[in-house]
């Protein structure tokens, strides 16, 4: 990640090639009528013979380690970052999300229309099985949208056309799938949530209750209709409502009426009743128990109703370090998730070169030169020489921390240069206008 990537070989021909590819149009039908943009954009570069190169082939490699090696967040989530021209690259995210939640991803380009960025949200594979695909955002408007369909977690992978550069802005938000089953405007509260104990232990709660005044109207939660009105011990006057297209049903209990009949066509927000005591709620206070049943049983509904939702927390990292070549001043902790209590990946020694992908948070997502990539602090990040040193004997100054890479130039001896970070054995330089790694 760290190093530049130089086509020596016919890269005007290779970059007039690129150029004609992005030039080409993206509206293809048949065969490719049901692909996504990242898809056609990958047969493109497969069909104008690019994916055997080195280009090609390292932007094919990002799209698959996005997919196989993504970095852990939680949501919400909002990071500024940046995609280089002259790295080939993509960047994956894994997080948890819950059966109802409705996950929104927004992707905005700095400056706007400066390059083509893909989003696509895949369910990842299970048992060594490959990931499923499950949307695609529009490269116009760059808006995703999609509704949970069982708890778990979900990939998304960004990943930028070839040869454009470009600052991009990521924000994650989940909002619920279903409407409120009570009024807004109505003084309400959740005072009994999904798995309480009930009946002393003997059985647990399979819904919300929702605390109201006497006779507070209730309302659908979605467009549907009215599977049952009726009454039974538990639930007293309770209503059943079908949302349009869904493969569940909504259950409202302890009703003092029913508004609407068995069979009835309802819009979200319609009254179908009024809030009461009924059933085994004659001895507590007036609620409405909203609960949500599928074919394999109760699940919890607050997911699905919940309208208190956290913002992100606003990026107070610099952006000014984003593509930079930085180091921590201290030793530091190299971690999977930006949260100082999760998963360690590495301790970082003083002094470790990383280059930083993108800003969360107060933490930098950064690559290794080894290819690693995780979060640190970016309190701990500089981007300034931490020391001269005037070097004893000609040395190669190197394209990589690698003895086998490229030469840039030779160091004579007695020529001083500015250490800007270290990687093992090596040390990344300043020398003059050039910047690469030397072994001493």
């Amino acid at each position: 990640m760290i190093r530049t990537y130089l086509f020596k070989n016919g890269a005007l021909l290779l970059t007039f090639m690129v150029l004609l590819l992005l030039a080409c149009s993206t509206s293809k039908r048949g065969l490719f009528a049901k692909k996504t943009a990242h898809e056609e954009y990958a047969g493109r570069i497969a069909d104008a013979g690019l994916q055997e190169t080195a280009l090609g082939s390292l932007w094919f490699s990002a799209a698959e380690k996005a997919l196989s090696r993504p970095l852990s967040i939680t949501l919400p989530y909002s990071e500024n970052g940046y995609f280089a021209a002259a790295r080939p690259d993509a960047a994956g995210y894994l997080f948890p999300a819950r059966r109802g939640e409705k996950v929104h991803i927004a992707v905005n380009i700095k400056p706007p229309g400066s390059l083509l960025l893909f989003a696509d949200l895949w369910e990842p594979g299970r048992d060594n099985s490959s990931p499923s695909l499950l949307a695609a955002a529009d490269t116009s408007t760059r808006v995703l949208e999609y509704e949970v369909e069982r708890d778990g977690q979900l990939l998304l992978r960004l990943q930028p056309e070839l040869l454009r550069s470009g600052q991009y802005t990521l924000t994650i938000t989940t909002a619920p799938s279903l409407a409120f089953p009570v009024p807004g405007k109505t003084r309400h509260r959740i005072g009994s949530f999904w798995g309480d104990a009930r009946d002393a232990g003997a059985r647990q709660h399979e819904g919300i209750d929702i605390f109201g005044a006497f006779r507070t109207p209730v309302v659908a939660a979605a467009d549907g209709y009215i599977t049952n009105a009726g009454q039974n011990n538990l639930g007293g006057k309770v209503v059943f409502l079908r949302p349009s297209g869904k493969h569940y049903t909504l259950y409202y209990a302890h009703l003092d009426s029913q508004l609407v009949s068995t069979g009835q066509h309802v819009r979200t927000g319609d009254t179908l009743g009024l809030m009461g005591n009924t059933g085994n709620a004659r001895t507590t206070p007036t609620h409405l128990h909203f609960g949500i049943y599928t074919g394999s049983g109760a699940v919890d509904p607050l997911p699905f109703v919940n309208t208190r939702r956290a913002a992100p927390d606003p990026v107070r990292a610099s952006t000014d370090m984003l593509d930079s070549n930085v180091r921590n001043t201290t030793a530091t902790t190299l971690r999977n998730t930006p949260a100082g209590n999760s998963e360690a990946v590495d301790r970082l020694p003083p002094n470790q070169l990383m280059q930083v992908l993108a800003a969360t948070g107060n933490w930098y997502k950064v690559a290794l030169p080894d290819k690693r990539e995780g979060f640190v602090q970016s309190t701990a990040i500089s981007g300034r020489p931490y020391a001269s040193r005037k070097i004893a004997n000609d040395l190669p100054l190197l394209d990589a921390p690698d003895s086998a890479t490229a030469i840039k130039t030779t160091i004579p001896s007695g020529s001083s240069v500015r250490l800007l970070g270290k990687d093992g054995d090596y040390h990344f330089v300043s020398y003059g206008e050039q910047k690469g790694w030397l072994q001493w």
